[in-house]
């Protein structure tokens, strides 16, 4: 297909200025845009057709040839780079520059960015906790060996915490700013500054106590504030206490890792405490009143006549508090009955008679339940 007047593409005359010539090209390349014309084939291929006219139109040596000869006097040199052809939508919009400004969000256009932030590394520490901790809370202060802010600079790098000036390459944005000129105009870039690193100033006179890096290795104390109902492996964060940044940025994160500190008496199931309490044959048989650990301290429980092993007494809020705050569990006290090992003389001839005697004659109930599903239903 022959190509159409590179003129008559763009809606101008022949005698138009660049100005006019601009102005009309971003016209049509926003009317035959992508992001107005999704899906489009050919409000792409105007899109293209636009951008070839305006590479010849906008560069003085093609137009006048182009004035002179038409098509052929461009030769390879016409759209040379192929608009219409192989080149591909974003190495078109690689060389818009400044074209299109902000309209389509900063294609072609320059992004304002920020001068260079430094940021502290994180640091870890596990952190032991009782069960009696983990059931109250906790506040804990914490000695770390540490990168902090340098005193003797106020953590700017520079001698007297203000020997640095503005950077003259960036003049304090941190980053530079090239135009290059394309065939579609000028073309703006951005890129960190290389004589700041982005920071915006230049120390003149570094510190001697940090080296002007700002910070030092030095002891810390931390005070942390642990949560009740915390759990072994789980991990909490403690904003802005890890290591300080260099020059003045943003402290990096202490990472506290919870350890469990095993129990003497009592056992953790979630937010449940279980205790295993061994009872004798005859305070079983007889009933008795039995003292138990809790957290708080002591708690007693009776113990009615024919318990049986494997029997679980619940103590109803006398477990872990949730760390979402949605209650406390319990404590489960599981009943063992204790057999002697061995007997004197007259333990034995007391259990004989009554070996035989109808009420220690086993007879479990159908509806009792054993102690695997005793236990499965307390912990479910």
């Amino acid at each position: 297909m022959a190509k159409r007047d590179y003129y008559e593409v763009l809606g101008v005359s022949k005698n138009s200025d660049q100005t006019e010539i601009k102005k009309a090209y971003r016209k049509m390349a926003l009317k035959f845009h992508p992001d107005k014309n999704p899906d489009n084939k050919e409000a792409e291929e105007k899109f293209k057709e636009s951008a070839e006219a305006y590479e010849v139109l906008s560069n003085p040596d093609k137009r006048q040839r182009y004035d002179q000869f038409g098509h052929a006097g461009l030769g390879n040199a016409a759209g040379a780079s192929g608009f219409g052809g192989g080149m591909s939508m974003d190495d078109i919009f690689s060389q818009f520059g400044d074209i299109f400004g902000s309209a389509f969000g900063g294609f072609g256009g320059t992004r304002q960015r920020s001068r260079t932030v430094n940021r502290g590394s994180n640091l870890r520490v596990k952190v032991k906790l009782t069960l009696e901790e983990i059931s109250t809370g906790a506040e804990k202060k914490i000695k770390l060996n540490k990168y902090v802010s340098c005193s003797s600079c106020n953590g700017t790098g520079a001698k007297g915490g203000s020997s640095y000036n503005t950077c003259p390459t960036c003049h304090g944005s941190g980053q530079v700013t090239r135009v290059t000129n394309t065939f579609l105009g000028q073309m703006q870039t951005a890129s960190t500054c290389p004589a700041c690193g982005g920071e915006g100033q230049i120390i003149t006179q570094k510190c001697t106590s940090c080296h002007g890096n700002g910070i030092i290795k030095d002891e810390d104390i931390v005070s942390i504030s642990i949560p009740a109902g915390v759990a072994e492996g789980m991990q909490l964060s403690v904003s802005g206490k890890g290591n300080a940044a260099a020059r003045g940025g943003i402290p990096g994160d202490l990472i506290v890792v919870i350890e469990e500190i095993p129990h003497d008496n009592l056992e953790r199931d979630n937010y449940n405490l279980i205790y295993e309490h061994y009872l004798n044959f005859a305070d079983a048989a007889l009933g008795t009143s039995i003292s138990v650990p809790i957290l708080e301290g002591k708690a007693k429980i009776k113990i009615p006549a024919g318990t049986q092993a494997g029997k679980v007494f619940r103590l109803k809020g006398k477990g872990l508090p949730s760390i979402n705050s949605y209650g406390r569990g319990d404590l489960l006290v599981n009943i063992n009955v204790w057999t002697p090992k061995q007997l004197n003389k007259e333990e034995t001839e007391l259990l004989t008679k009554l070996r035989d005697s109808e009420n220690f004659e086993p007879k479990p109930s159908t509806h009792e339940k054993g102690i695997f599903s005793r236990m499965k239903e307390y912990f479910h």
